[in-house]
């Protein structure tokens, strides 16, 4: 069926990573509110690093592996699950489960390819490149961003503080000062509104 075992492995790969669409997180579509699955997410987050690429705090970055990052960090909750951002619990033993998921995911590629994935992931969690902290600065953002258009619905039923959200969030300044300002800025509204609690 498959004309060489390369292909088939990154086949097989593909197959797997399907199983994204079924991973849901707390954050909600805008228009019917239906909760994003995985796949929804990266896909989002990906167009969010191409649009919004020149409010990186460095202009000279590799939008390309940014963009892999982007569609790739979150494979490993296929195996992981989703964990809530504002879940203090479930989050110390989030990074060990994750990099059993990540080692298993991408060890079902080709051995270059398995590497480079792996590689890319652990920038990421780590943010410690220029591509990484934007990255980690957007995929912070994007959910600010549904939140914010879903009236705070996943804030709302959490009944999650504004602190909670700038500690977080803070980080967006790390990768982009001028996305931090605007992220500060819808906070701020959201609590104006009624969609976040102050405190």
């Amino acid at each position: 069926m498959f004309s060489t075992e390369k292909l088939q492995k990154q086949i097989l790969f593909l197959k797997e990573i399907d199983d994204l669409k079924q991973i849901f997180r707390q954050t909600v579509l805008t228009k019917d509110q239906r909760q994003e699955n995985d796949a929804e997410h990266s896909w989002h987050l990906a167009m969010v690093v191409i649009v919004l690429s020149e409010y990186s705090n460095l202009q000279s970055f590799d939008i390309l592996k940014t963009v892999k990052m982007a569609l790739i960090h979150d494979l490993v909750e296929i195996d992981a699950g989703d964990t809530f951002c504002y879940d203090t619990h479930d989050r110390t033993i989030k990074t060990e489960r994750e990099r059993e998921a990540a080692h298993r995911i991408f060890g079902l590629l080709p051995k270059e390819q398995a590497k480079e994935f792996i590689d890319l992931w652990e920038e990421f969690e780590e943010m410690n490149t220029s591509e990484a902290c934007f990255a980690a600065s957007v995929d912070r953002l994007q959910p600010l961003l549904l939140n914010f258009y879903s009236e705070g619905y996943a804030w709302r039923k959490h009944g999650v503080k504004k602190s909670q959200v700038i500690e977080r969030n803070h980080h967006i300044a790390e990768g982009s000062s001028e996305l931090w300002r605007f992220a500060e800025a819808l906070i701020d509204e959201s609590v104006k509104r009624g969609y976040l609690l102050d405190g």
